[in-house]
């Protein structure tokens, strides 16, 4: 095993080697043990937003009345669509709580069309559009419902957030190393790659009725609720029933199968052209076969990215001969 990112994505233009991602991945099995591994998968690194799934069951620990799409909202890094605006208003509005009441930084929707929207009805950045609302509306439904205060719910020694690295902890079997925060304001705790795997390969294959089997099915149903419309990981579950998908910033990326295997990412850099083409080889070494044509073409399409020159494509991303 190197303890060194690896050439993982290389970029070709009109033939021509233009450019290469380094990074990791590990394949865990549903014990938990160490399958396959490339690059560095035992320091500590933070999974960003693959960490909301763990976040989630933590709300569900804490007492949040939570259930189905809003449960996979609450996972989720939206796009900012109606459907997942409305949802997190409702949300708030059962809590007896305002869109004020939100920790997360303003900002517009992540889909277009949704922006355009927004920006046509005179509507500005708001807190509600950010793709961490729905996260933030769960959090807070969680302290209303155990009768902690809202006003510092981001707060690291606040009870909920104690609840979070308690979870990722058990799940990760791993001691977080380190507290940051993340770009929604929330704590977010530091493991290795290898950790993160074993948490979510764990959580997606729970027994039935826990707080994580509950958050794993809730985002298998809810692929919707999870991105958006044209998202990756919508995209990913929806043409691999069965499987957890959720992507984080700077290059980091789990999926799990029903089983408990999993695998996860980290593109060193952070590119996000990277992922794809890395987690649907993974997936492939791993057995995954789409049942139906376009599952497989969805797959294909993931699996070699395109480079555009002059609005046509001109190249290819994808992962060198012999990686996997």
């Amino acid at each position: 095993m190197t303890t060194a990112p690896v050439e993982l994505v290389h970029v070709r233009r009109s033939g021509l080697h233009e450019g290469t991602h380094y990074g990791s991945v590990v394949i865990t099995a549903a014990d938990g043990s160490v399958e396959f591994a490339r690059g560095d998968v035992t320091t500590p690194m933070f999974p960003r937003s693959s960490n909301k799934p763990f976040q989630a069951v933590a709300m569900l620990a804490g007492g949040a009345d939570l259930h189905d799409a809003d449960l996979a909202l609450a996972a989720a890094s939206h796009s900012g669509e109606p459907m997942h605006v409305d949802r997190v208003f409702a949300m708030l509005e059962r809590a007896g709580l305002t869109e004020d009441d939100l920790g997360c930084p303003p900002a517009l929707p992540l889909n277009d069309t949704a922006r355009e929207a927004a920006l046509l009805a005179g509507d500005r950045a708001r807190r509600v559009f950010m793709n961490c609302s729905g996260k933030h509306a769960g959090m807070l439904t969680a302290c209303v419902r155990s009768g902690w205060s809202t006003a510092d719910y981001l707060d690291p020694d606040h009870p909920l957030q104690r609840l979070v690295v308690q979870t990722v902890a058990r799940l990760c079997r791993e001691e977080p190393a380190a507290v940051g925060i993340d770009g929604c304001g929330a704590p977010l705790f530091a493991v290795s790659l290898t950790a993160l795997a074993r948490g979510f390969g764990a959580a997606a294959a729970a027994a039935a009725d826990t707080p994580e089997r509950r958050v794993t099915d809730a985002m298998r149903a809810y692929p919707q609720m999870v991105g958006g419309t044209g998202r990756d990981d919508t995209r990913l579950m929806t043409a691999v029933p069965g499987l957890l998908a959720k992507g984080g910033a700077e290059g980091v990326h789990c999926a799990a199968l029903p089983d408990g295997r999993c695998v996860a990412i980290k593109i060193t850099d952070g590119g996000d052209r990277a992922r794809m083409p890395v987690l649907v080889a993974a997936l492939r070494t791993m057995g995954v076969t789409p049942a139906t044509p376009q599952a497989a073409a969805q797959l294909d399409e993931f699996a070699v990215g395109q480079v555009m020159g002059g609005g046509e494509p001109v190249g290819t991303i994808s992962v060198p001969t012999g990686l996997f």
